[in-house]
C-alpha cells in the first residue's frame, strides 16, 4: 500500500521542477528562441495545410468581448494549475488511495513532455504575426517580464501541458462524480482548456491534440 509522506512528495515536486528548469535552460542555448519560432511557423504551415488553423479566427471573435478575455485570461494563468493541484490536496488530505495513481499521472506526463520540449522548442503563437498576445495586450500583465520568465520555459508550447492536465485532472473528477451533470462537466473540462489556451494566443490545435494524447497516455502508464 502506498504511505502518505509530505517530505517525499515536497522532495518529489522539487526534483520534477529542476528537471523541467534544466531543460529551459537547454533549449534556450544560443538560437533557442530562434529555432523555436521556426518550430512555430512549422507549425502554422501544417495547421493551414491540413486547413485547423482556427486560432485567428477564435481570437477575433473573443477579442470583441473584452471581459470575457480577462477571463480567459485568469483561467489560463491561475485556474487550470489551480484546479489540478487543489484536487491533488484534496485526495492526499483525505489520505485517498486515488492520489497516488494522479500523482504519478502528473508526474509521467511531466516528465513524458520535456524530451518535445528539449528536442522541438516551440514559441507560442501569441509571439507570431497575425495573433494577440492577449495576457499582455488585454490584462496588461507581462509574462516575458525578465524577472517571470524565469520561472517558467517560454518555448514550450508543443505539447499543451495544459491540455494534458486538464485531461488528467477531468478524467479524475468525472471518475469520483456521482451525478451524470458533473461527469458531462468534468468530461467537458479538457475540450474547454483547449479553447482557451488557444484563444488567448498560447497554444495551437496541434498543441492541445498532443497534449491530451499525452495526458491519455500518462493515465493509462499511471
Amino acid at each position: 500500500m502506498n504511505a502518505f509522506s509530505l517530505r517525499r512528495e515536497v522532495a518529489l515536486g522539487v526534483l520534477v521542477y529542476s528537471v523541467y528548469l534544466l531543460v529551459r535552460r537547454l533549449a534556450l542555448r544560443g538560437d533557442g528562441r530562434e529555432r523555436a519560432r521556426r518550430n512555430a511557423e512549422r507549425i502554422v504551415a501544417l495547421e493551414e495545410r491540413t486547413r485547423i488553423h482556427v486560432e485567428p479566427a477564435l481570437q477575433r471573435a473573443v477579442l470583441r468581448v473584452p471581459r470575457v478575455v480577462h477571463g480567459l485570461n485568469v483561467g489560463y494563468g491561475l485556474f487550470n494549475v489551480t484546479l489540478t493541484v487543489g484536487w491533488l490536496m484534496h485526495l492526499y488530505r483525505r489520505r485517498d488511495p486515488e492520489y497516488h495513481r494522479l500523482r504519478r499521472a502528473c508526474v509521467l506526463a511531466h516528465l513524458g513532455a520535456q524530451p518535445f520540449f528539449l528536442a522541438f522548442p516551440t514559441e507560442p503563437p501569441r509571439v507570431l504575426d497575425g495573433f494577440v498576445d492577449t495576457i499582455s495586450e488585454v490584462s496588461g500583465f507581462d509574462i516575458e517580464h525578465p524577472l517571470l520568465v524565469r520561472f517558467y520555459n517560454p518555448v514550450a508550447a508543443m505539447p499543451s501541458l495544459h491540455v494534458t492536465f486538464a485531461v488528467l485532472t477531468g478524467g479524475a473528477i468525472a471518475g469520483r462524480a456521482k451525478s451524470p451533470a458533473a461527469r458531462a462537466l468534468a468530461r467537458s473540462y479538457a475540450p474547454l482548456v483547449s479553447v482557451v489556451v488557444a484563444a488567448t494566443g498560447n497554444h495551437y490545435v496541434l498543441d492541445a491534440v498532443a497534449g491530451a494524447a499525452l495526458g491519455r497516455a500518462a493515465r493509462r502508464l499511471a
